[in-house]
């Protein structure tokens, strides 16, 4: 049996506002502020969630330990990046859903102990959730936001609580 977590259509309009830090910009202006935070903070972990994130953060020499994609962008099929990984996993995770499956996967990820590349079929957009809970604390977490720059959320106990908090608001289904 796995379960599936289904977005509500109040966390969904709740979860498109920013989960974390807005930082504005164009990406060789969102990506020179990320250095800096990244400097500062010394993450234990980098993980960056959507194509063109990862695409951007790998062609400026930041290479997160976890790389959550799902071969779009914009909801628009693109060519698969070139993305070093050492590991490679695969996962079924449906638009709108976070499947007990990629909980799983983004919890296995962070055991690899090496770089490891998440590639979804379906949506990995949620899955930011799984990787802020499942993140070592104080793990920095980057994913797009449209047409505006990227999103840093660093995971902490607080922002792990708040992962934990939409997951239960969240639909659950049961599915064989």
């Amino acid at each position: 049996m796995n379960t599936a977590y289904i977005i509500t259509q109040k966390l969904q309009r709740q979860l498109k506002k920013p989960w974390g830090t807005l930082v504005r910009g164009s990406f060789k202006e969102t990506t020179q502020i990320l250095e800096n935070i990244l400097r500062e903070e010394k993450p234990p972990s980098i993980i960056s969630v959507g194509d063109t994130v990862s695409k951007n953060l790998v062609k400026n020499k930041i290479f997160p330990n976890l790389l959550i994609i799902d071969n779009r962008a914009m909801r628009t099929a693109i060519k698969p990046a070139a993305l070093p990984a050492d590991k490679e996993l695969h996962v079924k995770n449906p638009p709108g859903t976070i499947t007990q499956e990629a909980l799983n996967t983004v919890q296995e990820a962070f055991k690899a102990n090496c770089r490891v590349k998440i590639v979804v079929d379906g949506e990995e957009d949620l899955l930011t959730l799984a990787a802020t809970l499942y993140a070592p604390e104080n793990s920095i977490i980057v994913y797009g936001q449209p047409h505006e720059g990227i999103v840093v959320v660093k995971a902490t106990k607080e922002k792990k609580a708040e992962a934990v908090e939409i997951l239960k608001e969240m639909e659950k289904t049961a599915k064989d």
